[in-house]
């Protein structure tokens, strides 16, 4: 209590300093500690975009639940959906504990998502026509995912991490699934080895797209908040490179080619080169213009306003018994 009231008595620069010596100790944020606005705000913009891409991200797979190729499959693919699912609702509320203190709560999540707002990530508004792309999303893109979120175990934001160790552990299970579905197809028929590489060739781009811009040599000024307040210890860049020194060799021990004539990993850099997407398309998918954004986006607020219902019952129950 002593404590709590000396913090108290300092003024808002004295108490920035001490949250920035927090940070410098390791120490972890937590929901009710003081902290400055842009560390909350940067937090919810992260948080509220990971939750709602796990959501949106179930719906390209949840196309193949009913078209998957044998019962156990299916099985494996429904669980895989509902994980998904789990995780987005898991992250929303550790959004939704933050905006508590701006009167908002999860349902303002849901109208920035239908406004644009609020984005969601860029692999999923892209197409999954065949089995095999349901294989390449859940070992590449769930590969791409574990990439970043064990990157942000250590984040300074104690609940966030909390929630992350659970979602790393169910995605390393989901990137198995996919895995065994590469290996499948790869060992399979010609036609099946054709599908796979398309599916490859098809997801390429998308999943260089996936950590976002290089920063070059000049952070912006918000990767750089990010940094100093450890919410993130790595940047788009360093990302990426871990993702193709894990995935690129896997690829070609299959036997299956990278769409990028130009990829080598080059010794003296100690890095990977590649031919850079294009991120004036990336920027318009993540504004909704993908092959797939409006549909899946008419699709969610259709089941969000069918829902309603539950939500109205939940609230009176709530109310009801405090």
């Amino acid at each position: 209590m002593t404590t709590q009231v000396g913090f108290e008595s300092l003024t808002e620069q004295e108490k920035y300093q001490a949250f920035l010596e927090r940070l410098d100790r390791g120490e972890k944020i937590e929901v009710d500690d003081w902290m400055p606005d842009d560390y909350r705000q940067a937090l919810i913009r992260l948080i509220a975009m990971h939750g709602i891409s796990e959501i949106m991200g179930a719906l390209p797979e949840k196309e193949w639940v009913p078209k998957a190729p044998t019962l156990h499959r299916k099985m494996a693919i429904m669980a895989k959906v509902q994980d998904e699912m789990g995780h987005g609702q898991l992250l929303l509320r550790v959004a939704e504990d933050l905006m508590a203190y701006y009167g908002k709560d999860r349902d303002d999540i849901y109208q920035d998502l239908f406004s644009g707002r609020l984005k969601f990530h860029n692999v999923f508004h892209m197409t999954a026509p065949t089995w095999a792309d349901a294989g390449v999303i859940a070992w590449l893109v769930d590969g791409a995912a574990i990439v970043t979120q064990k990157s942000l175990l250590d984040t300074s934001y104690g609940p966030y991490g909390r929630v992350l160790q659970r979602i790393c552990a169910e995605e390393v299970f989901h990137m198995q699934h996919g895995e065994s579905i590469i290996l499948e197809l790869a060992e399979g028929t010609e036609a099946q080895r054709q599908a796979l590489q398309e599916a490859v060739n098809r997801w390429w781009p998308a999943l260089l797209m996936f950590f976002g811009p290089p920063e070059g040599n000049q952070l912006t000024k918000h990767q750089e908040k990010n940094l100093r307040y450890k919410i993130r210890t790595k940047t788009n860049e360093g990302l990426r490179q871990e993702f193709l020194d894990k995935y690129v060799p896997r690829i070609w021990a299959l036997g299956l080619t990278v769409p990028d004539e130009t990829i080598h990993y080059d010794e003296k850099q100690q890095k990977w080169i590649y031919q850079q997407p294009d991120w004036d398309e990336f920027r318009a998918i993540v504004n909704n213009n993908g092959p797939k954004s409006q549909e899946r986006l008419r699709l969610r607020k259709s089941v969000f306003e069918n829902a309603g219902w539950v939500r109205d019952i939940l609230a009176v129950r709530t109310l009801a018994t405090g």
